[in-house]
């Protein structure tokens, strides 16, 4: 494989697959990202200097320059990240999520088949789309059971049902056209790089800060976590040894309330970077109004993917959870900048 362009290559998770990809290979990468406020090239700059790595501003939303894209740096696959994530976000204001998770998603795929189809038969049984999801396209488990690839969609915020219909037209470009997607569904990721408004880096910073420490409801809503660099090693495995026309889900084994999240946090915290007064950070917890529409339990089978790939997580959560809270405690500086917003100020015109 010579190259792949990656879609969101500046966000969370799609900036810590493209560290991975150019640290673990001599594949090169072509970053496609808006720069939108969750879009960060400060995540990024130790790839900069890489001959390997290309940055190219721009939307997926827009039809020609994915097609010039396309054009330029012949693809041997698309890994397509980009999308607008925060369900918090989605409720306030859902045509962003439309616009971006499926008419982005379908304009990606159009030009992808119509690139496909020009290639020569070499490259073209070699090409893959692969479309990265959510587990929240499920919808909301009961106290058992788990998401299997076979689960029933049942979307539950405008977030969801916007991955829900990206996956569907996925899906239906390789049974109508014959393009090679594949589609992957992963619970919540964690890990270095992780945009503040999301739970755990949120909690780090608040509690660090002296602030409260909101929890929705009672805070027993569960989810499964997944080390970010896990995600990343799922993703190329999918890459290399996948079959286009399947799904896998992609999950960590590690269910955990959101209040059990918050607690151990603070506790690694009361360890690592005690409070002045000596008192624990768990007092700055906050239960708050639960959010509309917020699902109770979340949990991935991942059994399909280790099966027939033979992927398997390399961190448990309390490895994981370990390094994260250490790279943000060395890193406050970045938090720093993207909380004030400095970053798009000053990064936000970088180009190639």
């Amino acid at each position: 494989m010579r190259s792949l362009i990656v879609t969101g290559g500046a966000g969370f998770i799609g900036s810590n697959f493209v560290r991975f990809i150019l640290n673990n290979s001599d594949i090169h990468i072509v970053n496609l990202d808006r720069l939108t406020y969750a879009g960060n090239l400060d995540s990024l700059q130790s790839c900069e200097s890489n001959s390997h790595y290309t940055f190219e501003k721009g939307d997926i939303c827009d039809s020609g320059f994915v097609k010039n894209l396309l054009t330029e740096y012949q693809p041997d696959a698309i890994i397509h990240f980009a999308a607008e994530s925060h369900v918090d976000r989605s409720i306030d204001g859902p045509a962003t999520f439309i616009q971006t998770n499926i008419n982005g998603s379908f304009n990606l795929l159009e030009n992808a088949k119509q690139y496909w189809s020009s290639l020569e038969d070499t490259m073209k049984a070699q090409f893959r789309f692969i479309h990265i999801s959510t587990d929240e396209v499920y919808g909301s488990l009961g106290p058992s059971g788990y998401f299997t690839e076979e689960t029933p969609y049942a979307p539950n915020s405008p977030y969801s049902a916007s991955k829900a219909a990206a996956d569907h037209l996925a899906r239906a470009y390789y049974h109508t056209y014959g393009l090679p997607t594949i589609i992957t569904n992963c619970s919540n990721n964690y890990g270095p790089y992780h945009f503040p408004e999301k739970l755990i880096p949120l909690m780090l910073l608040n509690a660090l800060e002296g602030k409260p420490l909101p929890v929705y409801g009672n805070g027993r809503n569960v989810r499964d976590w997944l080390y970010v660099e896990d995600h990343c090693r799922a993703v190329l495995r999918v890459l290399e040894k996948g079959k286009p026309g399947e799904k896998y889900n992609i999950g960590g084994r590690n269910e955990k309330t959101n209040l059990e999240i918050v607690h151990t946090l603070c506790d690694i915290l009361d360890q690592k970077r005690p409070r002045v007064d000596g008192r624990s950070y768990r007092e700055q917890i906050a239960f708050v109004s639960d959010r509309p529409g917020h699902d109770l339990r979340y949990a991935i089978d991942a059994a399909k993917i280790e099966r027939e790939l033979g992927w398997v997580p390399a961190e448990t959560f309390e490895t994981g959870i370990v390094k994260t809270v250490d790279w943000y405690l060395a890193n406050l500086d970045w938090c720093r900048r993207v909380t004030d917003g400095s970053y798009r100020r000053e990064r936000l015109g970088s180009g190639k």
